[in-house]
């Protein structure tokens, strides 16, 4: 699957300083994770704050509903602030949309609650969440594709999986602090206002990213471009290409659904379905995490050595055969212990996929909308997909009585990718074998 022109190799910033690089551009991966993994752990209280009701199971589903709406504006980012950055720059769009994010951050963090505000509370709630949904949207393809444009020869599996270990360090920290709150408040502070203090960390290391970010150099591949596309172009291509954003689209919907079973939902599942401590789930979190951050660099220099279709294919197999047996097996009979091995297992899944997931989308992108096209088909499976699974798998949970029926989601999700593989790499062969008889 190879893009219309190949990513350069290099950029504005020497060999010694591409660490450096790396964690100037993956920064803003990091706040987003963060909030985002905060929203979904806290539901539980962000729901009674927000969205009071006698029914908890109604409240919940309101909270979750915020949550995926701020997937829905992830599109129209894509659209609108990829196109930015595929117009003036990786560096200056993505200083753009940190600040964006970090509005939508300390919105949720310092709006007041139902009781003092009225309805007022919860829409600007969703606003927060709109915001940093917009943000969000352009903000992973801007960092992949800035990845790959200074990846060194045959090792862009291995750079572009760094955009996401960035998120599982946040999440490392988030489920720290977590943890740390709930060895030293009650219950009844965390849910009163305890809950806010990890968005309040969110918002004091928001002037360390932009210091950060700033220092960031233009990529050699985009400076090297004599044409930069006006919006009006970068639309008209995005429509000419839609086969292939609906095509990365399915192929993203396997990674972005795993991981928000195993992060952003692992917490409230285990708590409110498996009715194991908050402190269990939080270690459980914190771990998967780590095992994340583990696999994807692993996942991403395989691909580099092997290929990326061969891996996307295995790993979508396996998360087809065996997402409802091992579901089944943790909730036969909970405990920490197997919800840790079973999480642990989908961790593999998720880092070994994504690893090789990440690369093949931004080669399959034309170089004029490698952004866009990419933020477009990322931010689509993430609304459609790894936003509402909060949402889909405590329905399915409520409708079919079923503690493990979170693997149906799970499923369908790798079977899209499965045939979003196979479908992008026929088309690039087809491409590839008239190119040469041409």
């Amino acid at each position: 699957m190879k893009s219309t022109e190949p990513i350069a190799a290099t950029s504005g910033v020497s060999r010694s300083t591409r660490a450096a690089a790396v964690l100037r551009v993956t920064s803003g991966n990091f706040l987003e994770q963060f909030d985002f993994f905060l929203f979904g752990f806290y539901a539980a209280s962000i729901s009674k704050i927000f969205f009071p009701s006698t029914s908890e199971f109604a409240s919940l589903m309101l909270t979750f509903a915020v949550f995926g709406a701020g997937f829905l504006m992830r599109p129209l980012g894509a659209i609108f602030l990829g196109a930015y950055i595929d117009k003036v720059g990786r560096r200056t769009g993505l200083i753009v949309t940190l600040s964006i994010m970090a509005s939508g951050t300390i919105l949720i963090a310092c709006v007041p609650g139902y009781v003092s505000i009225g309805l007022l509370a919860p829409a600007l709630v969703l606003l927060g969440r709109l915001l940093q949904g917009f943000s969000a949207g352009a903000e992973l393809g801007g960092v992949s594709v800035y990845l790959a444009e200074m990846a060194t020869p045959g090792n862009k599996g291995f750079y572009t999986s760094w955009q996401s270990a960035s998120q599982q360090v946040a999440i490392v920290m988030a489920a720290a602090i977590g943890y740390g709150l709930n060895q030293w408040l009650s219950a009844q502070q965390i849910g009163a206002w305890g809950w806010r203090v990890p968005f309040f960390i969110g918002c004091a290391i928001v002037p360390f990213l932009f210091i950060l970010r700033r220092s960031l150099q233009e990529t050699a591949a985009f400076e090297a471009r004599r044409h930069h596309p006006q919006a009006r172009e970068i639309f008209s291509m995005l429509l000419a290409n839609w086969r292939t954003v609906i095509g990365g689209m399915l192929l993203t919907a396997m990674t972005t659904t795993t991981f928000y079973l195993i992060t952003v939902y692992t917490p409230t599942f285990g708590k409110s379905v498996l009715k194991l401590s908050t402190s269990d789930s939080l270690m459980v979190t914190l771990l998967v995490a780590v095992s994340n951050f583990i696999w994807l660099p692993i996942g991403g220099a395989v691909s580099d050595r092997i290929g990326r279709k061969p891996l996307l294919l295995a790993i979508s197999v396996l998360a087809i055969f065996t997402a409802y047996p091992a579901l089944s097996w943790l909730a036969d009979a909970p405990s920490f212990a197997r919800m840790l091995i079973v999480l642990l297992w989908f961790s593999f899944f998720f880092g070994m996929y994504n690893g090789a997931m990440v690369a093949a989308l931004t080669e399959v992108m034309p170089v004029e909308v490698r952004v866009a096209g990419f933020s477009l088909a990322f931010s689509l499976a993430t609304a459609v997909f790894g936003g509402f699974t909060p949402a889909v798998s405590t329905y399915l949970i409520q409708v079919t009585h079923d503690k493990a029926a979170p693997a149906y989601w799970l499923s369908f999700a790798a079977i899209c990718g499965l045939c979003a593989t196979l479908g992008l790499y026929r088309r690039s062969a087809g491409r590839n074998a008239s190119a040469a008889s041409a």
